[in-house]
């Protein structure tokens, strides 16, 4: 422990030798982490939006050949058929009106549903501000998401105007899941008239059905049955439902994973070319420490734990600076009435930091074996 102690601490008085040659490289390897978090956090929350597990048992039925909010109407009246269906547990008609169906970073997104209905569509939301009687109290209440409230600057109170639709805002809600933090709930009678669809009309169903070996012979059984109507419905898994109404969304997210492999070979270019210039600069002092008698594994630990210090500090820095930036600006990236929220966790985190470690690690082998390897009598001579 002592011998490890000694090592950190030798390599620490190293770096400070120069220090404006590791500031520059820690601040180019937070640039790179900066970059490399930004990317996993989108890609992170993707596949928390569309990855589907066993305790998943929602369908979505929306119109045929239908994306956007505005295109799929359904008749309400097709929720009375879909509660006697076998399998189904409870069926919610929600109005979902948007800003833009485009591929957006600012989705002003409203959901409307019977009022009596909510604590069924969205169980774990908990009303952070204001109050729930509020919203029950008023025919023009919303809920607002947390992080839709935070982006707006919107408090209890406020009214808000956005998609054609104006509110008062009752109350501020937070929810474990993304989607619900980032809409603003409102009644479903209310959002019909607003959004100029008409009563008796709305957007979706959402179906809850007994377990997850339901959801395949649920969804058929609703297409089926409304296979011949004027208004053909399209069903699928919740998560399914998101992959394929948000794909453009999703090409544009899979892109990015580019960009995170150029920051990740910046990153191992930049500490490497650091760390050979320091083994140059080295030259005559490791062939001495060689001739003392030091071994030529302890210099390479002394030049792999530079590197390992760079990559930490460097990460570290990056990887903070990412989710602080994140979180201020609450980015919600939208589709087709879908959103995903751009938040980082502590998974992220974690793991950016540690691949920063291992980065900065891989990175100085190279150099050590350059340090271990050059002629000592020819390095005192130089």
């Amino acid at each position: 422990m002592n011998a490890i102690v000694n090592l950190l601490r030798l390599s620490w008085v190293q770096l400070t030798r120069h220090k404006v040659r590791s500031l520059l490289t820690v601040l180019g390897v937070a640039a790179g982490m900066f970059l490399f978090t930004a990317v996993e956090t989108l890609q992170h929350a993707l596949a928390k939006a569309t990855e589907e597990t066993a305790a998943d048992t929602t369908l979505v039925v929306y119109r045929q050949n239908r994306f956007c909010p505005s295109a799929s109407k359904l008749p309400e009246h097709y929720a009375d058929e879909i509660r006697r269906m076998p399998g189904v547990r409870e069926v919610i008609p929600v109005q979902i009106v948007v800003n833009n169906c485009g591929a957006s970073l600012d989705v002003i997104t409203f959901r409307g549903v019977p009022d009596d209905e909510l604590e069924k569509f969205a169980p774990e939301i908990k009303v952070t501000q204001g109050s729930m009687q509020e919203w029950k109290a008023r025919g023009d209440g919303a809920l607002l998401g947390e992080v839709f409230a935070q982006r707006r600057g919107l408090k209890p109170g406020d009214r808000f105007s956005g998609a054609g639709v104006t509110v008062h805002v009752a109350g501020i809600i937070s929810s474990p899941f993304p989607q619900d933090n980032n809409v603003a709930y409102v009644k479903l009678p209310f959002l019909q008239r607003a959004s100029k669809v008409g009563l008796g009309t709305v957007t979706q169903f959402n179906v809850r059905v007994n377990s997850s070996k339901d959801l395949a012979p649920v969804a058929k059984a609703i297409d089926e049955r409304f296979h011949s109507d004027a208004n053909p419905t399209d069903t699928r898994p919740e998560k399914a439902f998101f992959a394929e109404s948000a794909s453009q969304l999703i090409q544009i997210i899979g892109f990015t994973r580019w960009l995170g492999i150029g920051a990740v070979l910046a990153v191992g270019a930049l500490v490497a070319n650091a760390l050979l210039l320091v083994v140059r600069g080295r030259v005559k002092e490791n062939a001495v420490l060689r001739t003392l008698g030091y071994p030529g594994r302890a210099i390479a630990c002394l030049v792999v734990s530079e590197g390992g210090m760079l990559g930490l500090i460097g990460g570290a820095a990056g990887v903070s600076l990412a989710a602080l930036f994140l979180h201020w600006r609450s980015f919600t990236m939208g589709n087709e009435g879908q959103t995903l929220a751009v938040q980082p966790d502590a998974t992220v985190v974690t793991l950016g930091i540690g691949f920063a470690l291992a980065l900065g690690i891989l990175a100085s082998l190279w150099p050590a074996f350059q340090a271990i390897t050059q002629p000592i009598v020819k390095n005192l001579r130089n």
